[in-house]
């Protein structure tokens, strides 16, 4: 037992035999008083009714035992079990602790009665009161202590099917939709219009104060958050600041209809390369150009040193000034004051630097379409 002192300890035995004759009775008339509480206004069938007349019976049962024996006596838990039997039945645990109550009551009149019946003394039967109303209390713990059981095994069951909603969310070249919706049903959550990727780097990820109602897994290395309605108001802006105070490095994805997540998970993985480590949220609709230039680096790398192999021979320190003169002169569209003016040279050591660049790239730098190659070269180099 939970308990080893308590108030029907020290009633007489006498009690016990007093009362016992009347049990039958008082369970009914708390059984039907009970149904006075809203969450139990139904027939008394199935095991509804065999539990509701189980957990009577068993309460004055046993309360007469332990008065009867001074002392505890074993019992299965059937409290606990009703108490986890309220959150699978969707009642909250006021209902049944205000059945307890009403319960109390009606046991502490009928046994009262009975009681001064049988000749017992008025202080037994104050001490009677006090204990039909101590032993309720300890039930009511135990049904609580059952209520927060059950609450936390439901939680943990819709934590893991959340997960596996996530992973067939973004699962590479996507689920069947119609998995991807009983899978939803089963989460308890429902499939938006719109959402997003997020993918947190794992340390200090969980320190991310995620929307409440977002879901996420860890998948590899990472934590993938799979974010609502992202262009909601006010959505963007609590989920940079969430991941900006953890501390943590994050990317964003572009928003795209549901069955699409696994393409805004893509997006957010390679947003999250951009952050480097540095702490931030990173969004791939904002970098969507060096995305692309990052979507196959091998063959990025490949196309600068194509473009910009005619400075290649070059020494090291020529090739960086001229470089650096080509990317000025390409972004100020050959203005050579201006050039000159972003190099800090003088205007004639620019002419001179432009006139070698000429040399080596020739009809190349009079071709638009060539000018924008070289510029994209040089972003990616």
């Amino acid at each position: 037992m939970a308990y080893q002192q308590q108030p029907w300890f020290e009633l007489p035995s006498e009690v016990a035999v007093v009362l016992r004759p009347h049990l039958a009775d008082v369970a009914d008339e708390m059984i039907a008083s009970v149904r006075t509480v809203p969450g139990y206004r139904r027939p008394l069938e199935g095991r509804f009714g065999v539990g509701l007349r189980a957990g009577v019976q068993e309460a004055l049962r046993h309360l007469l035992a332990e008065i009867e024996a001074g002392a505890p006596v074993a019992r299965p838990d059937v409290y606990v079990e009703l108490g986890r039997g309220e959150v699978r039945s969707g009642r909250s645990l006021e209902s049944l602790l205000s059945a307890y109550r009403i319960g109390a009551r009606v046991a502490w009149r009928r046994f009262a009665a009975a009681g001064e019946a049988a000749g017992l003394q008025p202080a037994t039967l104050y001490q009677l009161a006090e204990s039909i109303f101590a032993y309720i209390d300890v039930l009511s713990s135990e049904s609580a202590a059952g209520y927060a059981l059950e609450q936390s095994a439901v939680a943990s069951e819709t934590e893991l099917r959340r997960r596996r909603l996530v992973r067939l969310l973004v699962r590479e070249g996507g689920a069947e939709p119609a998995t991807v919706q009983s899978a939803a049903t089963d989460a308890g959550w429902e499939l938006p219009r719109t959402l997003a990727v997020t993918a947190i780097a794992e340390p200090g990820a969980g320190a991310v104060r995620l929307p409440s109602d977002s879901i996420s897994d860890a998948i590899g290395e990472l934590i993938c958050v799979v974010v609502p309605d992202p262009d909601g108001p006010g959505r963007r802006a609590a989920l940079e600041r969430a991941v900006l105070d953890s501390g943590a490095s994050a990317g964003l994805g572009t928003t795209v209809a549901w069955p699409q997540a696994a393409v805004s998970f893509a997006r957010a993985r390679a947003a999250l390369t951009l952050a480097a480590g540095e702490p931030g949220l990173v969004i791939a609709r904002d970098r969507a150009g060096e995305l692309l230039l990052g979507g196959d680096r091998a063959l990025a790398g490949e196309f600068a040193a194509d473009r910009l192999a005619p400075l290649a021979g070059l020494t090291a320190g020529s090739r960086a000034r001229l470089t650096e003169t080509l990317r000025v002169w390409l972004a100020e569209q050959g203005r050579l004051g201006p050039v000159a003016a972003q190099l800090g040279v003088h205007p004639q050591t620019a002419r001179y630097r432009v006139g070698r660049l000429r040399e080596l790239f020739g009809a190349a730098l009079e071709d638009p379409d060539e000018r924008f190659w070289l510029e994209l070269a040089l972003r990616v180099s």
